[in-house]
Parts: C-alpha cells; structure tokens; sequence
C-alpha cells in the first residue's frame, strides 16, 4: 500500500487553534445552532461524527432543526444519482429559507466531483463553502474564512490528491449501542462503474496502535457494538489480526465490519471469524454480478466460480456464518440471459440480505463510456425478478 503524506500535530494543533477562536465569536454572539446532514455510506456517518465534534468545540449547539440553524453541514454521497439528486433537492429548498448571516456548506464525495461543483456554482448560489472529503481535517479554518468573508462569498476546496494519513480527530458519536470506527479510506481497486476511488483516493490505513487504543475508549464507554469501516476494510493490513486483536479486548462486545471486497477475503479471515465468538457472522460479501463477463468488464478481479467457492469455505470455517451482498443490475452491455446467472448466483448462495440497484452511470468512470444495450424499462423488469427471489430466499431463512 503506497504511502501517503501525513498530517502533522501541529497541522492539528492550528485547525484547534481555529476552533477556539470560533468559540470565543459564537460566546459573543449568544446561541449558535448547527445541523449536520448525511447521506450515504458509513464512512459518510462516521466522517460526520468529526465534523459534529468540530462544530460542537466551536460552540455550536447542534440541532436537527435545518431552518433555525446559523451552519447548516450537508455532507453528500455521489456513489449514486438518486443520492445526489436527493442532495441537489434538499439544497435547492434551502433557499426558500434565508437566515442573515447563515453558512451552507457542502462537503464529502459531491464537492469533489468537477462536474457537480460547476452545477452548485451554476445554479445553487446559497451554498458558500464547498470541499471535498480530503479537506475534512481542515473544516475549521474553512469555515472560518467562509464566516469572514462577505455574505455570497464561495469558498471551494477539493485539492485532486490521492489523499493523507490523518489521526487524532475527535468524534461526536451518538449515545447508544453501536459505534463506527474507522481504520482505513480510500480505494485501489478502480471497478469500472465506481467513483469512490476518484473522490476518496487511493488506500490509505490507520496505525493499529492507534486503532486498538480508540476501540479500547469505545468499549469503555459502553458501546456494545462496534463496526469497523473502510472501502474494501479486509483490505487492511494483516486485518485477520487486528480482528483477532480487537475482538480479545472485551468479549462483550460485538465486532462487525463493512465493506469487503471477495478478492480480500479468505482462509485466514474465516478462521479469525470463527475463533473470535464476538465477532459478527454476518459477513457482507459484495458480489455485484453472477456472469463473469460481466464481473469482467467491471473489472471485479474474480469469477462467479471464484465467489462461489469462498462462500463454501467460509461455511465450513465458520460456523452460523450468513451473508449479504450488492448487487448491480442492469450494467451496460448485461444482458437478459447474463443477469440469468446473477438469479442462479443468488438462489445457490442463498443470502440474508441483498442490497440491490438499477446500473447509475457516473461521470468520470470507463463503465460510464460503455454502449448500453438494455432499456429503463427492461432493467426494471430485472430488478424486480431478483427482488422477487431475494423475498422467496428470506421467507424460508
């Protein structure tokens, strides 16, 4: 795994700096509300814990109240276009509500999209600070110049870097059973029809000194349940060890983690499963396709057969072990009787939970440029055959 710059303590040490110095204005001002809004993933969930602990420090008191909010955070998604249409819609009503003084900021994988930050430019003059997920360390002198500088001011930064090692950012997490922990960002495996790679950058994983020691305060807190996050989050360093680590550390607590790839997954993995009781048998094991032609040109890096027969390993290893997996139904080129093997993959691996989307093109990615040869209307019909199995599947579980 390359290794990427890191930002220094006192890179940290300025952005706190920062912090207090919003603190002492918001003391001056009286009562400052901010609301934090996510869409997406669990890294989007667990990134907007930092930007609430951000805000919190700077004395803002945080609201789920979006109209009564001075900052209003919308942090986006763009793995998706419903999810980015979702975001643009919510936006554009925003300015329906106009509060003197008010900052909208747009952050996470959106902003660091070219195209989407021509369109808010273009057509979404109440947002005032743009920046993608590489900037998230710096949210607070971002915020600062954006609250300094004349209202209709844009601020924009999406530096196109395959990312930084960064620790020591506090998190608001919310009180109850389960806390997000991640170990790792980014991701090299460039399937063809993902943008994640492109806005997340390249992989790049935490210390396990510094891992362990979070997941020691989480359990002591209370958590009864923690889920360690990363884009391909097998893909981590030696991760049967640190699963094996982690999951030592107090057996009351329940160990999950999201997403893996199947390239990254085997024999050493299964067997830290299976010697750790703790540890959660649902293993979410995307698959995306059951025709290897078509894993082919989404340059998944395995075949149906090669899936298949991980799946058996790791129910002999594991025992009770269940899945869940994506899958991508209509990818350009996928035809009728491709998707076929997509409906037998999923009646011989029998999965608890199946999580699936009609192909979104995504500007930027080789699958984007690829002919398509099925109409809305024909992948609909497919999505509704694999729904309809997935229900037949659940009801006999």
């Amino acid at each position: 795994m390359k290794q990427l710059p890191t930002v220094t303590t006192e890179q940290l040490s300025a952005q706190r700096t920062v912090i207090a110095r919003i603190a002492a204005r918001n003391l001056l001002l009286g009562e400052q509300l901010a609301y934090v809004d996510t869409y997406g993933c669990q890294q989007n969930e667990a990134d907007s814990e930092h930007l609430r602990a951000m805000l919190s420090g700077m004395g803002y008191v945080l609201t789920e109240d979006e109209t009564a909010a001075n900052v209003i955070v919308i942090n986006t998604c763009a793995v998706r276009e419903h999810a980015e249409q979702r975001v643009l819609g919510n936006v554009g009503h925003l300015v329906h509500s106009a509060k003197a003084g008010r900052r909208i900021v747009l952050c996470g994988c959106m902003a660091q999209k070219p195209d989407t930050r021509e369109v808010i430019l273009r057509s979404y003059r109440q947002v005032d600070l743009m920046f993608g997920p590489h900037e998230l360390w710096r949210f607070p002198e971002l915020l600062e110049r954006s609250l300094n500088a004349p209202d209709g001011t844009k601020i924009i930064e999406a530096r196109d870097i395959d990312g930084e090692q960064v620790e020591g950012l506090p998190a608001l997490r919310s009180k109850g059973e389960r806390a997000w922990l991640s170990i790792m960002y980014g991701c090299n495996n460039f399937c063809s029809y993902c943008i994640v790679p492109y806005v997340r950058g390249r992989e790049r994983s935490r210390s396990k000194a510094a891992i362990t020691a979070e997941y020691e305060s989480l359990a002591a807190e209370g958590y009864s349940e923690v889920m360690l996050l990363g884009q391909n989050v097998n893909s981590y360093p030696e991760f049967p060890g640190l699963l094996r680590t982690l999951a030592a550390i107090d057996r009351r607590v329940k160990l999950s983690f999201r997403t893996s790839h199947p390239k990254d997954a085997g024999t050493e993995l299964f067997r830290a499963m299976a010697d750790s009781p703790n540890v959660d048998t649902l293993l979410h094991l995307p698959v995306q396709a059951g025709n290897d032609r078509v894993l082919s040109a989404m340059n998944r890096k395995y075949t149906s057969a090669e899936y298949i027969a991980k799946i058996r390993q790791a129910r002999e290893i594991v025992p009770g072990i269940r899945f869940s997996t994506d899958i991508i139904v209509g990818f350009p080129g996928e035809t009728d009787a491709e998707f076929e093997d997509t409906l037998r993959l999923v009646e011989a691996v029998r999965y608890e939970k199946l999580f699936t989307f009609i192909y979104s093109p995504r500007k930027g990615t080789p699958a984007a440029e690829l002919p398509d040869n099925a109409s809305r209307a024909e992948k609909q019909i497919r999505f509704d055959k694999l729904i309809a199995l997935q229900k037949s599947i659940a009801a006999t579980l």
